[in-house]
């Protein structure tokens, strides 16, 4: 039932275009963004366009390659989903990034999207690095609501299970997602609390003490309080819509059915036919 009301959802939309973007290094998101594209494209009724880091020597993919072609692509997308970490792009690859961005139109970002910026290269897009000091913790703090601050359980460790913020229960983008069912392999992002601006916690990450599902929550401060795994964020402060999902990677999706769903109810809420407002940030995002 769930899926058939996205697929509602999305044929209202006119079979608007999202563009995907797979860069990094450690969650294999060249694996990860096909897979979510495929879905979106044939149950949904998105065009989607998936760009990858290119080594240019041979044109193989490399996620640590500062070589992104076909950003242009973004001139006319309508939805930018973001799968990147740390990379370093160059002033003509960032602009077209930037304009997208600026333009008020919507941004999903998953897992190390907080710190897809390691800006070494580019001097004219230097706010944007992860830790930024011009604009505070850059384009992961400003846009998504948090950077890169450390992890918080033990990375392979300890893996992760969703639990609803209290007073959320009822949020769209969580509709039909039951307490307790998301889970992810990966461990819990640390951020720092009270989240920036108006941003509103939606799925707290509770740390466990395996790497299955069904192992038990530690004890102690990993999990008082929780850290934020999905929220909403309404800074005020820049441009745009954002939703950012921490509990991803190839993996990650395969094995969390509910986190691939969730993605998909933000796509569904989040892609607006234009114009865009050039008004305030609302993201989500799972850390």
């Amino acid at each position: 039932m769930r899926l058939i009301l996205l697929a509602l959802l999305a044929a209202t939309l006119h079979a608007q275009n999202i563009v995907l973007i797979a860069a990094d290094q450690e969650y294999r998101s060249e694996e990860a963004l096909p897979q979510l594209a495929r879905i979106l494209s044939t149950r949904h009724g998105f065009k989607c366009t998936v760009l990858y880091a290119i080594d240019p020597k041979d044109g193989t993919i490399d996620p640590g390659m500062p070589n992104i072609p076909g950003l242009e692509a973004l001139a006319k997308a309508d939805l930018l989903i973001l799968f990147m970490r740390w990379v370093d792009l160059p002033d003509d690859q960032m602009k077209p990034l930037v304009d997208y961005i600026e333009s008020g139109r919507p941004i999903i970002g998953m897992r190390t999207a907080t710190h897809c910026f390691n800006l070494k290269s580019s001097k004219t897009y230097q706010r944007y690095t992860w830790n930024s000091k011009e604009w505070d913790g850059g384009f992961g703090r400003q846009v998504l609501g948090e950077t890169w601050v450390a992890h918080h359980g033990r990375h392979g460790v300890e893996s992760t299970r969703g639990i609803i913020a209290k007073g959320q229960e009822r949020h769209p983008i969580l509709r039909g997602i039951q307490d307790g069912e998301i889970w992810g392999p990966s461990d819990v992002y640390k951020v720092a609390n009270p989240l920036p601006g108006d941003s509103q916690p939606l799925i707290l990450g509770q740390v466990l003490s395996g790497m299955q599902p069904t192992d038990a929550p530690v004890e102690g401060p990993q999990n008082d309080p929780m850290m934020p795994v999905a929220r909403a964020v309404l800074t005020g402060t820049q441009w745009g819509t954002g939703f950012i999902v921490g509990l991803a990677g190839a993996v990650g999706l395969l094995v969390s059915a509910k986190s691939l769903n969730e993605v998909a109810t933000a796509i569904s809420l989040n892609v607006q036919p234009p114009p865009y407002p050039i008004v305030k940030v609302c993201g989500l995002s799972l850390t």
